[in-house]
């Protein structure tokens, strides 16, 4: 069906845009939908196709977007399917490339939103239609630099495109050292009175290849941004170091033969050179600010082998592998895919996947990560979660995009880079003006405006902020540390209380046997006969019995006639004897007396632990031992509130456990407060208290129950043991259970933020200063290239000392 509108303009340009949108059901839908749509200003024709569910959409783009049609289609309730994709960008060299790029993706029909990343040099675009990813490509095309989908790039081929890159850069360094050396050593010698500077023409010589063979990619970039309508390094370096030249190459031809002209080929020579070897070590720390992902990436073997039904193995693609599958893994390899063991045990080393440096006990039945390595067992495990679903798969995800993602100061940092080539060359023309009009000397005047345009550097901008985050996400996903954005990282710095859930967090999350009392003194043999009632029940509490009966060595007797008393215990017959094992209403229900030990079993309960108690029955029923249960704080978790405390956080506990129970823990590990008896419903209204009172505020949990209070908090942090919709609604996911892992996030956070601040610092400082001193004169072009060069090598290898971060527990 389609309803036509009348155009807008007359020869009005218009775009069409091609999209999927969800939940219209009938005729009516169709018809809210075009009207919705329709009564936008600038929209000239509306089709929808209800059984495909796609609507296109007639529009001049220079009175409407895609945001305000995707807006209007879902304000009349129903959903645009908006994409994003992931294009690799080339040649991009400075924060006014990226202003650039983002101006042209925002600008083209059917984009909604678009983000450049200078750091790892990709552009995250989010719009609709079809053609999304073509138009994506073509605007940076048109903005004069190249881009390709991440998808075609083969990880392999990208690696050798980069070393070739690097090999051709270092050459072309060495090239233009080899030649511009005979122009500087003669200038180093004149102040002892030694004069070695070659005629005219030999600097001429040597000064044109630099300039024009090596120093082409600038004209190429320059060329390209003015045909853009914009500006950027390459610009400024091509107009500073041609005015050089040219001035130079002017006075060689109209020099008299009575004394030795003053060149400038040097000038133009050693800042081509400079800068030339700046981008190469920028090149190489930016490449090292990734290393994170690439190592991550690289875990993933290439290969799996699979076991058929027939009991046969073959190896296969491990792109090949689906749920359900059997894979083997032999001691030493890495597990291709997530899966859940079927056969054997063995220590597994999740140490780059998890951050956990002790090798992990994993058994039948429990799950093991792809990525991980195998240690001296052979599994088969059943695969649960392959391709971009693995754990890995998604940490690299969630790495990727965070260090794509911008912090809120990039924003003013990338308005001040789209006016700072204008501006620059502004302030060159007016110097150049100024130093003419004051000294009527036109060389002086020319190197003058030579070192304002050389000085400047959006580089140093552009880096300051995406270099610090990618360093310091990628040193918090090698220590198990997930960062959702940089606005997680944002948040994470300002934190002033923290509030932890309980069970699981601060807590194992299972119940232990913390205290067996044998009121006969035969510990051993009560034990065993406790463990033996229980060793057929799946109950939590029965199950510490067994585990705390085997960890001490005991022999644990069959029993035999055991049957359960629904909400009270157990009972059943070992050896020659009855026994019954359960709560102390069992024991009255048994005609027992608890007198003798009321008072222990008291103290027990004060310290929030859960009591039972072991009989023995016949004719005269008798207690044999009083067993004590408790949730046993995490071993990291008093150390992880000792860390908050140090940096001025204070802890809370929110927790559904009674308060008896919830103060025992606090006290054992010195948590600041405590809310007990919290119904799941009321945690996020408990962290709003606490934003009122503390600021900004971090919720801690692992539970679906704990979701809610992680949206609620400034920032979401969810354990790594916890349920995927807990790792949904946070900003910071710990692949570890341990409570000190939160302290560790907050300790990168504050590491990185302090970074960019001083990475935006040193560059503002170092263009305010900079440029003003090159334009009174202070600089000469020569040192203003040096400057300029290493400013932004100096910004992104103050962000790669982050790479040195370590968590607490490998320090």
């Amino acid at each position: 069906m389609t309803v036509a509108h009348k155009t807008p303009t007359a020869a009005a340009p218009l775009a069409s845009l091609d999209f999927e949108v969800e939940e219209m059901t009938c005729a009516s839908c169709v018809r809210h939908v075009e009207r919705a749509a329709g009564a936008l200003p600038g929209v000239a024709g509306v089709s929808v196709n209800l059984g495909a569910e796609r609507v296109s959409v007639d529009f001049d783009p220079r009175q409407v977007g895609a945001a305000a049609i995707a807006q209007a289609i879902d304000d009349a309730g129903y959903e645009p399917k908006l994409r994003t994709i992931e294009l690799a960008v080339e040649g991009m060299t400075c924060a006014s490339c990226v202003a650039r790029i983002e101006t042209a993706l925002k600008a083209t029909p059917g984009i909604v939103e678009a983000s450049v990343n200078l750091g790892n040099e990709r552009a995250r675009v989010t719009g609709l239609g079809r053609d999304l990813e073509s138009a994506a490509r073509l605007a940076i095309e048109e903005a004069g630099y190249e881009a390709k989908p991440i998808a075609d790039e083969a990880e392999t081929t990208r690696e050798a495109a980069i070393a070739e890159a690097e090999r051709r850069e270092r050459t072309q360094v060495a090239i233009g050292v080899l030649l511009t050396l005979p122009l500087v050593l003669p200038m180093l010698a004149i102040p002892f009175g030694v004069h070695w500077m070659p005629p005219g023409w030999v600097q001429f010589l040597l000064a044109t290849p630099v300039q024009f063979w090596l120093g082409w990619r600038f004209y190429k970039a320059g060329f390209k941004a003015l045909k853009a309508g914009s500006g950027n390094m390459d610009l400024l370096v091509a107009i500073g170091t041609s005015a050089a030249y040219f001035l130079s190459v002017y006075v060689l031809l109209t020099a008299s033969g009575h004394h030795m002209p003053e060149y400038y080929f040097e000038a133009s020579a050693v800042i081509i050179t400079l800068v030339l070897l700046g981008k190469h070590l920028e090149a190489r720390a930016k490449r090292k600010t990734a290393d994170a992902v690439r190592a991550l990436m690289a875990l993933r073997p290439d290969t799996a082998r699979i076991r058929r039904p027939d009991g046969s193995e073959v190896e296969v693609p491990v792109s090949d592998v689906a749920r359900g599958d059997v894979v083997v893994v032999r001691p030493g390899e890495r597990v291709p895919v997530d899966a859940t063991i079927r056969e054997g045990a063995s220590e597994m080393d999740e140490s780059m996947v998890t951050g956990e440096s002790l090798p992990v006990l994993r058994e039948r039945g429990a799950p093991i990560i792809g990525g991980s390595v195998n240690g001296t067992g052979v599994l088969a495990a059943e695969a649960t979660a392959v391709g971009a679903d693995t754990t890995l798969a998604r940490i690299v995800r969630l790495v990727e995009n965070a260090q794509a993602s911008k912090a809120p100061i990039q924003k003013l940092v990338d308005r001040v880079a789209a006016i700072f080539v204008p501006v620059v060359v502004a302030i060159a023309i007016l110097t150049f003006a100024a130093w003419f009009w004051a000294t009527g000397n036109l060389e002086l005047s020319i190197v003058t405006a030579v070192a304002v345009l050389v000085i400047a550097c959006p580089c140093a901008l552009g880096l300051a902020t995406p270099a610090a985050i990618m360093a310091g996400t990628g040193a918090a996903a090698r220590g198990g540390v997930l960062i959702k954005d940089a606005e997680s990282l944002e948040r994470a710095k300002a934190i002033r209380a923290v509030a932890f859930d309980k069970t699981g967090t601060l807590t194992e999350g299972r119940p232990e046997l913390a205290e067996f009392e044998a009121l006969d003194g035969d510990r051993a043999a009560a034990l065993g006969i406790a463990a033996a009632l229980q060793a057929g029940s799946e109950h939590p509490l029965a199950r510490a019995v067994v585990d705390a009966a085997v960890a001490e060595g005991v022999t644990v007797s069959s029993a035999a006639d055991v049957k359960a008393i629904a909400g009270r215990g157990l009972e059943g017959r070992v050896g020659e004897a009855r026994y019954a094992v359960g709560s102390a209403r069992h024991m009255g229900d048994l005609g027992l007396s608890l007198d003798a030990v009321a008072d222990r079993a008291a103290a027990q309960q004060a310290e929030g632990r859960s009591v039972s108690y072991l009989a023995a029955l016949g004719e005269t029923p008798r207690l044999v031992a009083l067993l004590a249960f408790a949730d046993l704080p995490r071993p990291s978790a008093a150390d992880a509130v000792a860390r908050l405390k140090a940096m001025g956080i204070t802890s809370v506990m929110v927790t559904g456990d009674n308060k008896g129970s919830a103060h025992a823990v606090a006290r054992a590990i010195g948590v600041d407060e405590v809310v007990a008896e919290v119904l799941p419903e009321d945690k996020a209204r408990i962290v709003s208290e606490l934003k009122i009172r503390f600021g900004e505020v971090a919720m801690v949990g692992d539970g679906i129950n704990d979701a809610p209070a992680l949206v609620a908090a400034d920032l979401g942090i969810a354990m790594g043991s916890g349920t995927d919709v807990a790792m949904e609604a946070a900003g910071v996911t710990l692949m570890r259970a341990d409570p000190e892992a939160v302290a560790d996030a907050i300790e990168i956070a504050r590491a990185t933020q302090a970074k960019i601040r001083q990475n935006l610092f040193w560059a503002f400082a170092y263009n305010t200063a900079g440029i003003p001193l090159a334009a009174l004169g202070f600089l000469s072009p020569i040192i203003a290239g040096a400057a300029m060069a290493f400013s932004s090598v100096s910004v992104v290898t103050n962000a790669l000392l982050l790479r040195r971060w370590k968590p607490a527990g490998e320090r």
